[in-house]
């Protein structure tokens, strides 16, 4: 409640007032051709700054039409609107990008106040035009490293990114087949996510769907998110994260559902996940501190989750829930996690939970509240690995419990249930807890169960 609550605050921020009633300024107008072919971007930009010249209001792509561009930069005030049956597509050459890698993005908001994505239709970034070669365990994807400005393979264009910006509004809109990350918010506040479809090519790595980086105050709600790789993805790399708030959302990945990190720098503070499923996931909750950034109040709640393996290429292990710190690398620093909250969570998944603090980055004071974990196996990958990545341990080899607990000082148990059908447990050990001592304490378990229900 307390959630919806402040959605319908930002909802009604002096942001969106007026939006409804505001000045409609149709690219059709200013010479887009519409036809997917021939590039629209001076069309499209001409209404941006037509638009923001005049105070704000919307620029929109009227229907049919595909609306083939380079970056479109929007402004202050300033709502792009794609109507419903119609498409901009981002181009697939390295010069309809700006110079910088941090912003190659199909379409971009800096330094921008009351700026947002509407309308119904679709944004697209014809990410099957990066794939170099097909792979059913993970695609191989084109780099623009060749300038030096950015490294490795995940040289590629986002779709739609904030950056510095206030008041932002994306809501019914389908953001569909990114190169790269999908939806980013970078160093943004007060800022609705609403009613969002994503859809990224199930074997393409990095095309995540909301990465919230540096960023606070942020609601996230009635989104549907079904891509390859990470989902929803708080990170922090220049300045903390709080005030976060997640509701409504279906979700499916091949790497992690609600992710924490792994850039972790700074602190993430009272963060909300409510009423989320996930399901034929690699990992459902995951936090992966690697930087010396601390996690404070957060709580997971009424989330349902199906988690499965796919090929280790993917991080993740099929953990239902998977809460990490270490250093990332041997002298970096170790941050800590602290109360978390898991309530009313319900889970089928093919490994179990995996809770790893590291000597000077303990897990402190973890509840678990009305917790439902069954465990089989419907898949041919190997069990029998835990996965540290990145860095840390990486993959090491290991007994698969209900629990695994390392690094702990306070964790509370209270109506935990864990079903087991040892029939289709190939390669389990069938241990409820998996833990050493010397690494544990401050243990309270009160209506715990683990059931062999194939009996």
């Amino acid at each position: 409640m307390a959630s919806l609550l402040l959605l319908l605050l930002l909802l009604l921020a002096p942001a969106e007032a007026g939006t409804s009633h505001a000045r409609v300024f149709s690219v059709a107008d200013y010479g887009a051709a519409g036809d997917g072919v021939r590039y629209d971007t001076g069309a499209i930009q001409a209404a941006v700054e037509a638009c923001a010249a005049a105070g704000g209001g919307r620029v929109l792509l009227p229907a049919p039409g595909d609306y083939l561009t380079a970056t479109v930069h929007l402004r202050s005030r300033v709502v792009l609107e794609v109507a419903p049956g119609a498409r901009l597509l981002g181009g697939t050459r390295q010069g309809d990008y700006p110079p910088e890698s941090r912003r190659w993005y199909v379409v971009l908001a800096e330094n921008t106040t009351g700026a947002g994505v509407t309308g119904g239709g679709e944004i697209n970034g014809q990410g099957g035009a990066f794939v170099v070669t097909p792979n059913a365990q993970k695609n191989i994807m084109v780099s623009w490293n060749v300038t030096g400005d950015c490294k490795g393979d995940e040289c590629r264009p986002r779709l739609v990114g904030f950056i510095d910006s206030k008041d932002v509004r994306i809501h019914d809109i389908t953001l569909n087949q990114p190169a790269y990350w999908c939806l980013h918010l970078v160093r943004c506040d007060n800022s609705v996510i609403h009613n969002v479809s994503i859809y990224g090519d199930f074997d393409t790595p990095n095309n995540d769907g909301i990465d919230i980086e540096d960023s606070n105050n942020t609601v996230i709600t009635d989104c549907h998110i079904d891509t390859g790789d990470d989902a929803i993805c708080p990170k922090s790399t220049t300045g903390p994260v709080f005030n976060f708030t997640a509701t409504n959302c279906w979700i499916r990945t091949k790497s992690c559902a609600i992710k924490f990190g792994s850039a972790s720098f700074f602190d993430f503070k009272k963060l909300v996940f409510d009423n989320i499923t996930i399901v034929d996931s690699h990992r459902g909750l995951g936090m992966q501190i690697r930087d010396g950034g601390n996690v404070r109040d957060v709580v997971f709640s009424n989330i349902k989750i199906s988690t499965r393996y796919y090929h280790p290429s993917w991080w993740g292990r099929a953990e239902p829930i998977y809460i990490t710190t270490c250093p990332r690398h041997p002298d970096s620093k170790e941050g800590t996690i602290s109360e978390i909250q898991f309530i009313n969570i319900s889970s089928v998944s093919e490994n179990g939970v995996f809770l790893a603090g590291s000597k000077h980055g303990l897990l402190r004071n973890l509840k678990f509240k009305n917790v439902d974990l069954t465990y089989k196996r419907w898949t041919n990958y190997s069990g029998g690995l835990y996965d540290y990545r990145p860095g840390c341990q990486e993959m090491v080899k290991h007994r698969t419990g209900g629990m695994m607990l390392e690094h702990i000082s306070g964790l509370e148990i209270d109506n935990v249930r864990m079903r087991w059908t040892r029939g289709s447990l190939k390669g389990w050990d069938v241990d409820p807890l998996l833990f050493r001592a010397s690494t544990i304490d401050k243990l309270s378990f009160h209506n715990w169960q683990s059931l062999d229900v194939s009996r």
